[in-house]
C-alpha cells in the first residue's frame, strides 16, 4: 500500500478499549491498531491522549512500568501533534461554546482543527454535538478496514 487511506485524530478511548476487557469496542479498536501497523490508517493525536491514557491506567492500579511501556507503544502508533498556544486558545473557545464538552475533548478537538484533520475516531458521542469535527465510530472505521 502506498500510504494510509484514512487519517483521524484519535481519542484515548480507542487505546483503552483495545487493551481492556471484552467489550463491543474491543475487537474494532484492536483492528484499527492493526491497521495502523499495516499502514492502512494513520492516527494523529494530541499529547493529551498520552497523558489521559497514563492517568486512567494508573488510576486502575496497573504497574507503573507496564503503563509506561504501553504509553510508549501508543505514542509510536500516532503522529503526535503539538499542544501550543493556538491549540489552547481554540480549546478554550470550544469550552465556552459547548457547555457539555470536557477539557480533554476540547484539546483533542482543537488539535484536530489545528492539524486540518476533520475526523475524530472515538466511541465518545460528545463529538457528535460539535460542528467543527465529524466523529467516526471505531466500529465503522474498523469495518472500512476489513
Amino acid at each position: 500500500m502506498n500510504g494510509p487511506t484514512s487519517r483521524y485524530l484519535v481519542d484515548t478511548n480507542v487505546f483503552l478499549y483495545a487493551r481492556g476487557p471484552e467489550h463491543r469496542y474491543r475487537a474494532p479498536c484492536r483492528r484499527i491498531l492493526t491497521g495502523v501497523r499495516d499502514g492502512e490508517i494513520q492516527l494523529l493525536a494530541s499529547v493529551e491522549l498520552i497523558q489521559e491514557f497514563v492517568h486512567v491506567l494508573l488510576l486502575r492500579g496497573l504497574d507503573r512500568s507496564l503503563v509506561m511501556d504501553e504509553a510508549g507503544e501508543a505514542r509510536r502508533q500516532c503522529t503526535m501533534q503539538p499542544f501550543d498556544g493556538q491549540v489552547l486558545t481554540t480549546a478554550l473557545g470550544l469550552l465556552r461554546h459547548y457547555p457539555g464538552l470536557g477539557a480533554r475533548d476540547a484539546v483533542h478537538t482543537a488539535t484536530a482543527i489545528a492539524a486540518g484533520v476533520p475526523r475524530v475516531l472515538s466511541a465518545d458521542r460528545v463529538f457528535d454535538d460539535l460542528d467543527e469535527v465529524e466523529r467516526v465510530d471505531p466500529v465503522s472505521a474498523a469495518a472500512e478496514l476489513a
